[in-house]
């Protein structure tokens, strides 16, 4: 993977060690101050996602995921510009799944907006 555009700080592989990782703080030092992420899922509709404003709520959030005892791995990542997106596998140690699916706006090398769509195993 490797750094995007030049100008840009985003890293990937920053960004793989961060969702690979056992604690969320390297991923969530990706994200701007006043980042959002909109969650879409089975219990967050498209019209009425989960949205989450700023790094204290993201990192709320993160701080929950990674507690949990699960792996993380990006699959696929894309970047272009200002822009990217990314898949993520998880999966529990009883063999749930779960697939995310990420698209990201960048300002200045951080993650400001992102839309994530989720999907696990029932």
């Amino acid at each position: 993977m490797g750094t995007a555009a030049a100008g840009s700080a985003f890293d990937t592989d920053t960004l793989r060690q961060g969702i690979e990782g056992t604690t969320p703080t390297t991923l969530l030092s990706l994200y701007a101050d006043d980042a959002e992420i909109r969650v879409i899922d089975r219990n967050s509709q498209p019209s009425h996602p989960k949205v989450l404003h700023g790094r204290d709520e993201i990192g709320a959030m993160l701080n929950d995921v990674y507690s949990r005892d699960m792996t993380h791995k990006l699959e696929n990542c894309v970047v272009q510009g200002d822009r990217a997106a990314y898949s993520e596998s998880c999966q529990y140690p009883d063999g749930v799944r779960v697939l995310a699916e990420s698209m990201i706006t960048l300002r200045d090398g951080k993650i400001s907006e992102q839309i994530m769509i989720q999907a696990w195993d029932e």
